[in-house]
């Protein structure tokens, strides 16, 4: 890419991401449901954490070869290439266009699968049945979200960015602040979180356990959990807005 199409795309990216701060640098769930946590068991969240834990190692050590059977990866890299030399040769600054593009679609397909599994797990009374489910859709859409960035997710540093991306596109406030400056930080100088995987797990599934507490708790209430599926939906779109925003950075990054 061309240094003026960089510079126009670095723009577009820092815009998109203030955006997603302002967003999300406020609780919106704080005024309603952490008033209604107290009701629930207190255990739950150490469930919550565990169960998140386990999903996490079974796919990262086991279940990737599962996921990649729903999509197709070679032509997701096959349309990298393509859209890569494209971006290379166009003349105007909007040289990503067609990785844009790609994302959405992706995206778009990833957020209806998110939304069936979680209203109907909700309708049907489980919640905490449906975790390693979650964490399969959510580690697809950034699978692919990677791949059409020119990204592998083979490697265990690979894996530790990808959960410290979900770990982060959760938080609030100042630790949402700090978090997104860090990663800026690593990606500017064109390295990964040192962290093993194991601690990162633990991490990111402390954040998952908290986020999703109380829309879990009344997902395993039969119909009325519907509205507890609903937060599989926020959860995923939160994580992949903020991994698509890391991604395209990244690859901008590599092209400076």
């Amino acid at each position: 890419m061309k240094p003026e199409q960089i510079e126009h795309e670095m723009k577009r990216v820092i815009s998109a991401e203030n955006t997603f701060m302002r967003m999300n640098t406020p609780d919106p769930s704080s005024l309603w449901q952490k008033p209604l946590e107290r009701y629930i068991p207190a255990q739950l969240q150490n469930t919550l954490y565990a169960a998140f834990c386990k999903a996490f190692t079974l796919i990262l050590d086991n279940g990737t070869m599962w996921i990649e059977k729903t999509y197709n990866a070679e032509k997701i890299k096959e349309d990298y290439q393509i859209h890569q030399y494209a971006s290379a040769v166009r003349k105007d600054k909007n040289g990503m266009s067609d990785f844009r593009k790609n994302v959405r679609k992706s995206k778009y397909v990833n957020s209806m699968i998110s939304a069936a599994e979680g209203i109907g797990m909700g309708a049907l009374g489980i919640g905490l049945a449906d975790i390693p489910l979650l964490l399969a859709v959510l580690l697809r859409s950034v699978y692919e979200i990677a791949l059409q960035y020119g990204f592998s997710y083979d490697s265990e540093e690979e894996q530790v960015f990808i959960l410290r991306l979900m770990e982060t596109a959760l938080l609030h406030g100042d630790e949402l602040d700090s978090q997104n400056a860090e990663l800026n930080r690593l990606l500017y100088a064109g390295k990964l979180p040192e962290i093993s995987r194991s601690e990162q797990i633990k991490r990111t599934s402390g954040v998952l356990a908290a986020d999703v507490l109380f829309l879990k708790f009344i997902q395993g209430i039969p119909v009325v959990g519907m509205v507890g599926g609903v937060s599989d939906i926020v959860c995923h779109k939160k994580i992949t807005d903020y991994a698509e925003l890391k991604y395209r950075r990244r690859f901008l990054h590599g092209q400076m």
